[in-house]
């Protein structure tokens, strides 16, 4: 385990560091929004721990948000440290205002009701999960923040993995096996698939998004607006950066 962590951090990302430059650059070259999920070091905090986090990035090349994923699933905690809200928000770009959540974040109701009140229409969720109860998600997700969800899976083989990963003979030794299924979908605000489910299968997932479709969908349900009760309910989010060391200069 400790040589695994060890590669995975030395090829970790550190934004501060212009690690994700190139990628920036072609955001820039190409006009076009990425959303992307990484491995965050972070160095001016001692850069031991790992952050599982998605940033997005505009046409300009500018990174726009970086979140990372509050809560490490199961075994991820061995892993990831835990992240914080300054990046529970999501961000008007030219295709919309985009929010993400990464993997089982996206089964915890007050994290989506946030970026619901924030607006957002473009909902992107970075994950390892598959199968079908996580495809009833993805449309759950849409029907019930009425925004698009774009849900990006991981499709993995045994022939994806490293030659020199450690007892890769023993623990894949079919290269044709699948590891993960995939399962990246598009829905749309009334929770309808309109593209995938891409299962077992690499490849780009199309579809044509049209954000004017929120608005009417919201009319009959707006679940932090008209119908929502915050005379009885109210949601607390804590955007204050949770660091273990501050400085105050001389």
């Amino acid at each position: 385990m400790g040589q695994l962590h060890a590669r995975l951090l030395a090829n970790a990302v550190d934004i501060a560091n212009g690690d994700l430059s190139q990628l920036c650059e072609a955001a820039r070259v190409h006009a076009v929004t990425i959303v992307c999920g990484i491995n965050e070091c972070d160095r001016r905090n001692g850069g031991g721990t790992l952050y599982n986090s998605v940033v997005v990035i505009g046409p300009s090349g500018a990174v726009l948000n970086r979140h990372r994923k509050l809560m490490p699933t199961n075994p991820e905690r061995m892993v990831h440290g835990f992240g914080d809200a300054t990046g529970l928000r999501p961000v008007d770009t030219p295709v919309g205002r985009v929010g993400a959540l990464i993997c089982w974040e996206n089964y915890m109701p007050l994290a989506r009701y946030s970026l619901y009140a924030q607006g957002v229409e473009i909902y992107v969720a970075p994950t390892y999960d598959t199968g079908e109860g996580w495809i009833c998600t993805m449309r759950h997700i849409a029907l019930e923040g009425r925004c698009w969800v774009l849900g990006s899976g991981s499709a993995l083989r045994g022939s994806d993995i490293p030659d020199d990963f450690p007892s890769r003979a023993q623990l894949f030794a079919d290269p044709d096996e699948w590891i993960n299924d995939g399962d990246s979908v598009v829905v749309n605000p009334q929770g309808r698939i309109v593209a995938g489910p891409l299962h077992r299968e690499a490849g780009i997932l199309y579809a044509d998004i049209d954000v004017s479709l929120v608005a009417p969908a919201r009319r009959a349900l707006d679940v932090t607006g008209h119908y929502a009760r915050p005379d009885i309910f109210n949601l607390q989010v804590r955007r204050t950066p949770a660091t273990a060391v501050s400085y105050v200069d001389e």
